[in-house]
């Protein structure tokens, strides 16, 4: 009965965002598409919410979610139409492909056990022992013993790739600096007159998609550790360097995670790897290096998940891997830096 009432909660919650949605559009400020990321840096979440733009065509942020072939296998989700994603929407005939990668059900240590196991008896919306297994949208439904994605279905349901059932908490450090002239001066668009950014990107080795450098945050670490360690790990190629060689790159990088930054968002990620039941949430962090003088002194070296590593200038052209241009787009808005040639999109959206 507990559940039943949880689920009825859940939905009333998105519809109720979702009709504020409808509200502010018809305010004359800008549709729902232009200004989605705004209602993320607020902390709400409208990924299984249909919503209608200006020109009538049905708009869903929950997309990467329903992608086949599923990643690192020719596995196929089970389609689900736009209308059909949230779970307050009946659907009896939903018959979703199930699906672990045999990775995970090897049982490496940071992979859970499979619901069926006798010996285990997860704390689903709870701190479980040093696995963190609350989301942090909030609660979310258990149904026959399985957390359920809080975003809507996806097609596909066990944990795919993703080693924990339920929320998988990783950690992303956004490290950015004014791009600047030979002579140190700020360069800024020809178009916009905005000032440009630039961030780190990696390219990541299993997909090819360029992305923030950032991974899982281990049981019970600090989310403000699991920042540095992976961006050590994937910008810097830490693992590899000798005892001396850690000791001076452990320095600066704590000269760098010392620096000013802000929490961009925390949340529910609109990842491929997600499923019905396992769903990648994130903590995006931006550690800006004003003058550039930390920066100046480390060597940008692709390492363990990262195949490649580079400065990026930011820009709305960035095609980056699961929502990471949103956080990106984010952290341009925050610091008033160049995103768009298109000035007056991002005027109406800051207007909000």
């Amino acid at each position: 009965m507990a559940e039943r009432i949880l689920g009825k909660t859940l939905a009333t919650v998105s519809l109720s965002v979702a009709l504020a949605s409808v509200t502010v559009k018809s305010s004359g400020c800008c549709s729902i598409p232009a200004c989605r990321n705004t209602f993320s840096s607020f902390g709400f979440h409208l990924s299984s919410n249909i919503m209608s733009t200006s020109n009538g065509a049905k708009e869903n942020s929950h997309n990467k979610a329903r992608t086949s072939p599923y990643p690192g296998s020719k596995v196929q989700r089970s389609q689900v139409p736009n209308e059909k994603v949230g779970w307050f929407v009946e659907w009896q005939d939903y018959n979703p492909v199930e699906y672990t990668a045999v990775s995970v059900l090897a049982g490496p240590r940071w992979a859970d056990p499979q619901i069926s196991e006798s010996n285990f008896s997860p704390k689903f919306n709870e701190k479980d022992g040093h696995v963190e297994r609350k989301s942090q949208n909030g609660l979310y439904e258990i149904e026959n013993g399985r957390p359920r994605n809080p975003a809507g279905r996806t097609g596909l349901v066990g944990r795919g790739l993703l080693g924990r059932w339920g929320p998988n908490h990783a950690a992303d450090p956004i490290i950015t600096r004014w791009k600047r002239d030979s002579s140190g001066n700020k360069i800024t668009h020809p178009i916009s007159g905005k000032n440009i950014l630039q961030f780190v990107a990696i390219k990541r080795k299993d997909c090819g998609e360029w992305a923030i450098p950032g991974g899982m945050v281990d049981p019970g670490e600090k989310i403000s550790a699991a920042l540095k360690r992976e961006f050590g790990e994937e910008a810097l190629n830490s693992l590899q360097k000798s005892g001396a060689e850690k000791k001076e790159l452990e320095e600066q990088l704590h000269k760098l995670f010392s620096q000013e930054h802000l929490v961009i968002y925390k949340g529910y990620v609109d990842d491929p790897r997600n499923t019905d039941n396992a769903w990648m949430e994130t903590e995006a962090v931006n550690y800006h290096d004003e003058t550039g003088e930390v920066m100046d002194n480390l060597t940008l070296e692709a390492g363990d998940d990262a195949g490649k590593v580079k400065w990026v200038d930011i820009s709305d052209q960035l095609q980056l891997y699961a929502s990471h241009s949103q956080f990106i787009k984010l952290v341009a808005e925050k610091r008033d830096a160049h995103w768009s040639e298109d000035s007056e999109t991002e005027t109406e959206c800051r207007g909000l």
